[in-house]
């Protein structure tokens, strides 16, 4: 599956973005979905994952209660709603495919080229 983020920018403290990342193929349904960020000078972290019908979701405790994932698989698109956005989120965000949930980037088989945010205070 090949996979591509779009939908960041640049936004002031308190504002909200939503990602998307669209799959290409077929069996874009059977994959789990996740998100992860990486800052500069930072290595990649988990952000949000969920599960191939949609029914199951995971968070880092970081964006718990202001980032939301949701998938519609009838469009191959996975999405990443951010809502109160603080400065330390600013990082490039990466979607990524995986057989089954996860939050550690080594169960992910498929990645997106990267998406920037940047939240200025």
């Amino acid at each position: 599956v090949q996979l591509q983020a779009s939908g960041g920018g640049l936004v002031q403290a308190g504002g909200s973005l939503r990602l998307s990342c669209a799959a290409s193929g077929r069996t874009f349904s059977s994959y789990a979905m996740g998100w992860f960020r990486q800052a500069p000078g930072k290595e990649r972290e988990f952000v949000a994952a969920i599960d191939w019908s949609g029914g199951s979701t995971y968070y880092a405790d970081s964006v718990k209660g202001r980032f939301t994932i949701s998938r519609d698989n009838a469009k191959n698109t996975v999405y990443l709603q951010m809502n109160s956005l603080k400065p330390e989120d600013t990082a490039v965000y990466y979607c990524a495919a995986a057989d089954r949930l996860g939050n550690t980037e080594y169960e992910y088989d498929y990645w997106g080229q990267g998406t920037q945010v940047t939240v200025s205070s």
